[in-house]
Parts: structure tokens; sequence; C-alpha cells
């Protein structure tokens, strides 16, 4: 029996098609392979949630009394641009009984083929036998080891759900909030779209609320207490320095951070402990090691690519998709995951051949490698449908990347080889003194070993601990000579750049307001997925709800009027976190549905009753005119002029 393949993208229905039987024969939209099997595509998602007028004609107007709109049965509607392809598929359905899922690894890739097969009506004797095909890797050597190792696609329907109830969410919350607030912005003179996601719209408050901290903040005084404590060592004199702290009577002159803001009372303690004993009660020394960090998920990629190229999310994403699509030099690309299975060691002298070739400047970290080494990054437990991202067994010997293609491949192809690196050794040294029965702790940290850390040039010196911090026995007693007073000032948080946006979506836990929240959300939970967090980022700028300045972001006017306009828990990630939590609970079985969508849908029954019976925010009073807006009226007022002049000369 034949099979009908249906890959997520052309690029990768081209390469299965590559390694089955020739002779090929081409058609629109399909490769009839020399077996007599047939591989299609989708062109990213064929289907789309239908408009709102779909379900009721009433809702081509926008009107605040008919929110919420909740679909009893939902539709999708082929997209326009694609319409063609999927009618090609329904042809292929009606003619093939075996059929192969060959989206992309991940939950968007499982609904995308899955959605398009329930929507051509394929029976459910057929679908039960549908078979999953995973690729990462678009080299003909994994395709074809990855069609030898297909799964029934049932096994995955989990992913599938997992990724309705987001589309679904996003289209119930989107559709719904943006409407309203639109409306609400329309009765305050403002004539722009106030678009409302649960993403897109936390991600917006994190910069609000950050640029208004800076606006906001107001330096304080701050002082430090250092005991000097004179030592002689092999080497010479020196002075151990170690910092005061405070006992707890001391509590009400420190701020939230612990930071000492009376300066008196350090002058009293500094007039205390001169000349006066220090005795160790404390003696701690160790070593420590830092190990490699670990190949690259797609966020990680995107965080170091800002800090070193400046580059932006999208330009990494896209530079990704052609490494991946049109060279295949690296593994799937869109990953959240960070490990390698074991199985892939067996490729590790392929990879760095291929790395030698196509990245000639990286021959010294090769040449350097102990390829006996094992990473924890190696981890089968940690790998599901997809791994992290490195490069493949390919070579780009007669292949010309742009800037930017070089630029990124070197990033993953260092990644992957500090994995054949040791780790950095670190001398650590604590000393607790007790002066004038205050504690003062001096701490000291060295370099001893760089490991992987000579790859990236690191400047620390190597040496022994005792220049920092000698290895005193507990009991020792030296004499404090002085304190030494410092005083500093409190310095306001950072502004946004593309790179700590990024970091603080993938860790929101972080920025979580609720604190058993707070305890629930692993760190790897965050705000959107590998795949959308660079578009929500564009998505913003686009909007003009953000602007950049250099390397920079910061919230606009209408940026803050919205967020201020909005109920907090729209603007905080603490909801979308727990959303998102759900939705990983659901992929993996632990959650349903359907209390996932009810708790939703009567959420925003309550949003929408709020806006309905609230006064106008007043934010939204004070809101600017959205420039694209201001353009397009201008544009209308042009376009009728002229029909108004072209009418007078017809009269």
């Amino acid at each position: 029996m034949s099979r009908l393949f249906i890959a997520e993208k052309p690029s990768l229905g081209r390469a299965i098609a590559a390694v089955l039987p020739s002779p090929h024969h081409r058609d629109s939209g399909f490769i009839r392979c020399g077996n007599g099997d047939v591989v299609t595509w989708c062109i990213g998602h064929l289907l789309e949630q239908a408009e709102p007028d779909a379900y009721d004609e009433r809702y081509k107007k926008w009107r605040l009394e008919d929110l919420p709109i909740l679909p009893d049965k939902w539709q999708l509607k082929p997209r326009k641009s694609s319409a063609q392809q999927l009618k090609v598929i329904r042809t292929l359905l009606k003619s093939h009984q075996h059929i192969i899922h060959a989206g992309d690894p991940d939950r968007e890739g499982q609904l995308l083929v899955d959605e398009v097969i329930d929507h051509c009506r394929v029976s459910q004797t057929v679908k039960n036998t549908v078979e999953r095909l995973l690729i990462n890797d678009l080299n003909a050597a994994a395709v074809k080891k990855s069609l030898t190792q297909m799964r029934p696609n049932r096994d995955f329907i989990s992913l599938s759900v997992s990724a309705l109830a987001r589309s679904r969410a996003d289209w119930l919350y989107g559709m719904n909030m943006s409407r309203a607030y639109t409306l609400l912005g329309q009765q305050s003179g403002y004539q722009g779209v106030l678009s409302v996601g649960r993403v897109q719209t936390p991600v917006l408050g994190l910069v609000v609320r950050r640029d208004e901290q800076i606006e906001n903040f107001v330096s304080k005084d701050y002082f430090t207490l250092d005991a000097l404590i004179p030592y002689q060592s092999e080497k010479g004199d020196l002075d151990i320095r170690a910092r005061w702290k405070p006992s707890e009577s001391c509590q009400s002159w420190l701020d939230e951070e612990g930071r000492l803001l009376h300066r008196p009372l350090a002058e009293n303690v500094a007039s205390r402990i001169a000349g006066k004993p220090a005795t160790v009660t404390t003696s701690e020394q160790k070593q420590t090691k830092q190990f490699a960090p670990l190949p690259y998920s797609l966020s990680a990629l995107q965080i170091d690519a800002s800090k070193r190229f400046a580059m932006n999310a999208q330009q990494v994403l896209q530079t990704c998709q052609s490494l991946y699509e049109k060279h295949k030099l690296i593994t799937y690309p869109r990953s959240d995951c960070r490990y390698l299975p074991v199985e892939h060691q067996k490729e590790i002298h392929d990879v760095i051949q291929a790395i030698s070739v196509t990245e000639t400047n990286l021959q010294p970290v090769i040449d350097n490698a102990d390829l006996s080494i094992r990473s924890k990054a190696w981890n089968d437990q940690k790998v599901e449908a997809h791994h992290a991202i490195i490069p493949t067994p390919k070579s780009g010997k007669n292949i010309r990347l742009s800037s930017d293609e070089k630029k990124i491949y070197q990033l993953i192809a260092t990644q992957y080889l500090l994995q054949f690196y040791p780790p950095a050794v670190y001398a650590e040294s604590k000393l607790v003194f007790d002066i004038a029965g205050g504690v003062f702790i001096a701490r000291g940290k060295q370099l001893i070993h760089t490991g992987w850390k000579q790859v990236i040039g690191h400047k620390e010196e190597t040496g022994d601990i005792a220049d920092i911090v000698p290895p005193l026995e507990k009991g020792c007693q030296l004499i404090c000579r002085e304190g030494e007073i410092k005083a500093h000032k409190t310095e306001p948080p950072r502004p946004f750049s593309e790179a700590t946006l990024l970091q603080a979506m993938t860790g929101i836990a972080r920025f979580i307001e609720d604190q058993r929240l707070k305890k629930i959300l692993r760190e790897t939970d965050g705000l959107g997925t590998e795949a959308t967090r660079a578009g929500i980022i564009e998505l913003l700028f686009k909007r003009q709800l953000l602007t950049r300045s250099g390397k920079l972001i910061h919230s606009t006017a209408a940026g803050r009027g919205l967020i201020h306009a909005l109920p907090a828990e729209a603007t905080l990630p603490d909801m979308t976190a727990h959303w998102e939590h759900q939705l990983q609970d659901m992929a993996e079985k632990k959650q349903s549905y359907q209390p996932f969508m009810q708790a939703l849908t009567e959420q925003i029954k309550a949003m929408m009753n709020g806006v309905q019976t609230s006064p106008l925010p007043e934010s939204l009073k004070s809101m600017p005119q959205n420039s694209q807006s201001m353009k397009r009226r201008k544009s209308f007022r042009k376009k009728n002029q002229k029909r108004q002049s072209r009418s007078k000369k017809l009269s």
C-alpha cells in the first residue's frame, strides 16, 4: 500500500522525497516517488480560526453590547494564500489509506497537520492508523533514520490538544479584549486598534513597569563598612578585607535589600573595631566546578546573538530557518530543549568534521577539544520530541553563507564544541571574623583552571587562593587596623534590551507576584513559546506600543495608556504563566482540555462585564493619536476629495 506523507513545509517534503525510491515525478503541490509513495506538504497553517462574523453576521460591526463572543462550535477556514494546496491534500487523502504525519516535532507542528486531516474528513478508521514521523535534521542520513523510527500518531494526541487549547484561548481572549479596548479607545478619541493578547500584553506590561520604575526612581545613599585586617603572607603583607554583616538589632537602619542607610551607625562600628582583635570563627576553603553551558535552545541562542551581535529575535529565527531548511547545516531550530539524546554520540566525529570545514576559524577550538568528555548535555530523560540546536554532519564546503548565517552558525558550533571541554575550576574561600562582637565576612574566589572558558577568551588570572583570602585556621587571631566606610548610591534598574526581555519571557517566574504560583511554576515555563516570542516582540513594535532606542526597548505613550486602562490581571504575567503551565500539563496528559476552556470562558465573561459596567478608564482619555491611523484617515480624506472632484466634473 502506497503511503501519503504530509510535511509541514515544502523543504521538509523535499527532504523526505529525496530519500524515497526514484524516479520522482514532481507535480503541483506534491511529489510521486518510484515506489508509489506520495509526499505533499502544508505551507505553514493551511487553516485559521474563522472571524467572528462567520458565527453571526452582527459581529461584523464592533459593539460593546455584543461582547463576549463565545463560539458554541468552533470553525476553521482555509487561508486564502494556501487554499490551492489544501485542495491538493484533500484530493490525495481520498486516494490513500496509509497516512504519515510529518509535521514539525512540536505542539504547533502536531496540530498543524492533525487539523488538516480532520478538516478533510478522513475516516476514523484511517485516522487510527496514521503514523508520526519526527524529523530534527533535514540531511538524508537523518531522514532515513527517522523513517525507521515512526510511531503511532495517536501517541501525540495530547500535544495536538494542548496546541488547540492554546489557539482557541488566544482567539477568545485576544478577540474579545481587543474589541473591547479598541471601542473604549474610540470613545476617548483614539482611532487606532488597541490590541490585547494573553502573551503580548503582559510582555508590554513588563516594559511599561520597568520604564516607570526608572522614571520614578529616587536614588538613596547607602554605606558599606569593611574591616581591614593586616596579614603577613609568603608573598608579602596584605590586607584581608572583611565586610560587616549588620545584626538583627540594626534592621531598622537597612533597606529591603539589606543595605545600610545610616552613616553614623557605620561610623560608630568603625570606631569600635579599630585596633581590636579579629578572631576567625569560621574558615572554609573549597574548589568548585563550573561546567560548560549546554547547547542552545532557540531562546538561549536569541539571547546570546542579541548580546554578541545586536541581532533581534526575529532576525535570529529567520537566520536559523535558513540554516536549517535551505543549507541543512543545523538541526530543528524552534527547539525549547538544551539536551541531546545519547544516541547522537555516534555522530560526534562527523559533526565536528563538518564544523571544521564550514567554519575554519573554529579549528583551534576543535584541536584542543577532548572528544572523550561527555557533558551533562547527553541525557535521554531530558529530550522529548526535539533536542538542542546543534550543527548537522553536513559541511558547508560549497555553500556561501550570509554574514548573519555565519555568525549564528559559529555560535551554535562553538556551543556544541564546549561540550568537549573540562569544567572551569575555582578556588573559593570564606573567613568569618568576630571583631568587638560584630560579624565580618571575607570571601575570595579565583579561577585556577580555565577549562571551557579558554574557548571564549576568559581573562581571569589563574593563581593561588592565598592571594585573596588566606586559609587561616579557626580560632586564629589577628588585629583589625581600621574600619573603612564607603558611600554608594542606589541605581535604577536597567531598561529592557531585546536580550533581557527574552530572558524575562523565558524565566517569567522571577516576575510573578503571586507567591503560591511562583512556587508552582518551573523556571522553564515562560511567556509564549520558542517559536512565538520573536513574533510577539515584533508585533508590539509594529503596533507602536513599544519602540527601540539603540539596543534598548521602551514603551510608547500608547502602550502605557493601554496598560493603565486594563485590569491588573491582564497586564501581569501571573495569569499567562499559569495558562502556559496548564497547557504544558495538557501536553503531558496531566490536565484536561474542558476544565481549562471553561475557566477561561468564565474569566472572559467577567472581564467583559467589567468593561461594560465600569467608567471609561482615565488613561485612555490622554492617549496619543496613532500615526498609522492618522495616515489612514489622511489617505481616506484624499480619496474622498478626489471622488468629490470627479463627481463635480461629471455633474
